[in-house]
């Protein structure tokens, strides 16, 4: 258990401190001197050392990974390493290469692709397989190819900031946040432009060393051919994925800023973004602390079988919206109806099966059962204490800090709304 001792506190937050710049520097060299470890066992290593030092649990460190990030940072990495196996971004280098442009026109050419392409890639992909065809390209031009891959290297990391899915930073960020995916890119628009201008007039301004061409023999062999199959699946992943992005909603907090602004009397706009921050936590907070959603999401879950009576991991239930399954054969199909109704009225709600309906035969199988529902507090009047201690916890961890336990009082108007499994 952590100590509460200021100065112990203090000496740990060094600590924590020493670890990060160690693990960085081991990022930065691709390891550590006279240690065998790369940069995957210089981060498990410093992640260990965090949780030794600041006496986190195992629960609380494994509640401290956002899986939904590293899933879809897994998902859009997989798209990426696909698009550049099918010479995707090969082919989009040799096309602007192809083009008859100064360099310096060339250099804004190849800025601008990195960057768009970081936008809905992984930025480290696209860096991987443009790198060395940037490289032979200057090279054969005659061109000293460093400004180039130092554009290419900062507009991956610039165009990256452009949308929520460009890095795992934004992933995270827009994730815990809950931040709108077309309302965020609007607002980063602007800054990436001047930013890559901006780049590329400081690339353009400093002098640099023009070299001797290379002969003009052919390297595309070294490079993976286009795969016209290969790329169509990806660009049509990606244009879906990126079109599900801009058309869902997010997930509204059960407090606006305006609303926690008032009930903590601070009157000005400097803090907003750590209102919206502090909203967040506390909503997550009392929503792992009592076992419910407090505002409407759509949650899944899952069985081996179909059970006579199933309790629901999450609520409040506001409906049953689809209940799968995999037959014998491993198909999915959807369960008959009227095959389960659903118990609201005790509190531990549950879906009981209708004997008088035949359960179907399922596959062998992990989660043969899926149940897609919606849980969540329909409105303010349902839960008034709730939203009562919502506030409060905002204050608190406003004026005191999350690392100080809440006060009593949330726990006593908080704790009737608890769910039991």
């Amino acid at each position: 258990m952590p100590s509460t001792d200021p100065m112990i506190h203090a000496a740990a937050d060094w600590a924590v401190i020493v670890v990060f710049g160690v693990v960085y520097l081991g990022m930065f060299l691709g390891g550590l001197p006279r240690l065998r470890l790369d940069r995957s066992g210089v981060a498990l290593l410093g992640a260990v050392a965090v949780i030794a030092i600041s006496g986190m649990g195992v629960v609380e460190a494994a509640e401290a990974i956002d899986l939904p990030t590293i899933l879809l940072l897994f998902a859009f990495m997989v798209i990426s390493a696909q698009m550049r196996l099918g010479g995707f971004y090969a082919a989009v280098t040799r096309r602007v290469g192809e083009l008859p442009l100064s360099d310096a026109a060339l250099l804004a050419a190849l800025i601008a692709v990195a960057a768009v392409l970081s936008a809905v890639f992984s930025n480290d992909v696209v860096c991987l397989a443009m790198t060395p065809i940037v490289a032979r390209l200057c090279l054969r031009r005659g061109a000293n190819p460093l400004p180039f891959l130092i554009g290419l290297a900062c507009a991956a990391n610039i165009g990256s900031a452009a949308t929520l899915i460009g890095n795992p930073q934004n992933m995270l960020i827009g994730s815990v946040l809950r931040l709108d995916f077309a309302g965020y890119a609007r607002a980063a628009l602007v800054p990436v432009l001047i930013s890559l201008v901006l780049l590329w007039g400081w690339l353009v301004c400093v002098p640099h060393e023009r070299l001797e061409p290379l002969p003009p023999r052919d390297r595309r062999s070294e490079d993976p051919p286009l795969d016209v199959w290969q790329t169509t699946k990806g660009l049509v992943v990606a244009g879906a994925l990126m079109g599900l992005f801009l058309v869902t909603p997010p997930i509204a907090d059960p407090l606006t800023v305006a609303e926690a602004k008032a009930f903590c009397r601070v009157t000005h706009d400097a803090e907003d973004a750590l209102f919206g921050s502090l909203i967040t936590a506390a909503t997550r907070h009392l929503e792992r602390d009592l076992n419910i959603s407090l505002s409407q999401q759509q949650w899944r879950a899952s069985m081996d079988w179909f059970p006579d009576q199933f309790v629901l991991p999450r609520g409040p239930v506001v409906s049953i919206d689809a209940i799968e399954y995999l037959d014998e054969a491993g198909a999915k199909l959807s369960a008959p109806e009227g095959l389960y109704t659903i118990d609201l009225e005790t509190e531990r709600q549950r879906l009981v099966r209708n004997v008088a309906t035949a359960a179907p035969r399922t596959k062998v199988s992990s989660a043969a059962v899926q149940i897609t529902y919606t849980a969540g507090i329909e409105d303010i009047e349902t839960g008034k204490d709730l939203w009562l201690a919502l506030q409060f916890l905002v204050q608190h961890f406003y004026t005191r800090g999350p690392a100080e336990p809440p006060p009593p009082l949330i726990h006593t108007l908080s704790h009737p709304y608890r769910r039991f499994l």
